[in-house]
């Protein structure tokens, strides 16, 4: 007989695998946003997108936009703390 293993657990390895990762790690990200990037930057990003491992913030904001090219390092290092894993490997501005 196999190993048992938890319901989370075998969730997580077939998301690992599954198409649908992406959507649910940009969920997670949403979901932690403001905690991670503060108020201010989160009520002028109108939209968060992660493909393969790039994350896409879009604003409308100028000065938003350069000061978040400028963080992108810092970004990155936040987001993969907060979610706990290396989701994501760069950060495009749009």
């Amino acid at each position: 007989m196999p190993d048992a293993i938890s319901l989370g657990d075998a969730l997580k390895k077939y998301l690992a695998k599954s198409r649908i990762k992406y959507n649910i790690q940009a969920f997670q990200i949403e979901d932690h946003w403001e905690k991670v990037m503060g108020q201010t930057i989160a009520k002028f990003t109108d939209k968060l997108e992660i493909r393969e491992g790039t994350l896409f913030i879009h604003t409308e904001v100028a000065p938003l936009k350069t000061e978040l090219v400028f963080q992108k390092a810092l970004i990155i290092e936040r987001i993969n703390e907060s979610v706990g894993e290396k989701m994501i490997r760069d950060v495009v501005i749009l």
